[in-house]
């Protein structure tokens, strides 16, 4: 495996063009997740919204790079490509161990003194609610996989095919051991707004521990609970991308665009 690449290519997929006025929306993936997972809302939102996917090393066309196993080291790397890349306003959206991620690229975009419009975290507890030993990326390869069946986020066919689940076993595996040896450093609270989506039959999250997500800025917090488990928001894709814009609707938008980005 070569080193990891911190050229902007690589990290960053545009999947849509976008005025060059438009909000950008920074996207974050769940672990074992890619870029890819976000091409529906780049199509959805585009030319109004600039949505930036991300992708980790270890994966897809990055699978010859070492998959990074810690959250802070994922943040550090990715943190100087975004900030080349971004232009105000800016918000950040992570599903599940992305959710962390933005939180810890939140902290550094402000520390940095750049505002964000908006940190939007699905599927996941609250940094300081974050669950101790998860032991699943200690997992035999089939133990692992078991574990990945029950989350429904993964089409059933993807396991069937061996060899692409062989090829992708490292990269989910350095995702989990880095969401589950993840530890929370008291701070600062952030000034931008914090936005928590969740299922409510989630068994990695609670409505208590999403809703403490509120502890962890001085803005508006808002809270919005879907039916479904680890991976509802596949089922109500147009409701959260609803919920996505009107976040963004008071950003700045093309000329002429008078309606800027509102809830459909």
């Amino acid at each position: 495996m070569t080193g990891t690449n911190t050229h902007s290519d690589v990290w960053i997929r545009p999947y849509r063009p976008a005025h060059p006025t438009a909000p950008q929306l920074i996207c974050l993936p769940h672990a074992g997740g890619s870029a890819t997972f976000y091409h529906p809302v780049a199509a959805a939102l585009a030319p109004r919204c600039d949505v930036l996917a991300v992708q980790y090393p270890g994966r897809q066309d990055r699978r010859a790079e070492k998959p990074l196993e810690d959250i802070d080291e994922l943040a550090n790397q990715l943190f100087p490509v975004l900030r080349a890349r971004v232009h105000q306003p800016v918000a950040l959206f992570g599903h599940s161990m992305g959710a962390t991620l933005a939180f810890e690229l939140a902290r550094r975009f402000e520390s940095a003194g750049i505002s964000l419009e908006a940190l939007l975290v699905s599927a996941r507890p609250a940094p300081s609610r974050q669950r101790t030993g998860g032991t699943v990326h200690l997992l035999s390869d089939e133990e692992l996989v078991a574990e990945l069946r029950t989350l429904d986020g993964t089409a059933e066919q993807v396991f069937h095919d061996e060899e692409l689940v062989r090829m992708a076993l490292p990269a989910i595996r350095g995702d989990y051991r880095a969401a589950e040896t993840y530890r929370y450093r008291p701070g600062p609270k952030l000034r931008c707004p914090i936005h928590a989506l969740t299922g409510d039959d989630d068994p990695m999250v609670t409505p208590v521990e999403a809703r403490a997500w509120s502890e962890h800025t001085d803005g508006p917090f808002t809270l919005d609970t879907f039916a479904g488990g680890h991976f509802y928001l596949l089922e109500h894709r147009d409701a959260i991308l609803g919920i996505i814009a009107e976040h963004l609707r008071t950003c700045s938008r093309a000329p002429g665009d008078r309606s800027g980005l509102t809830r459909e």
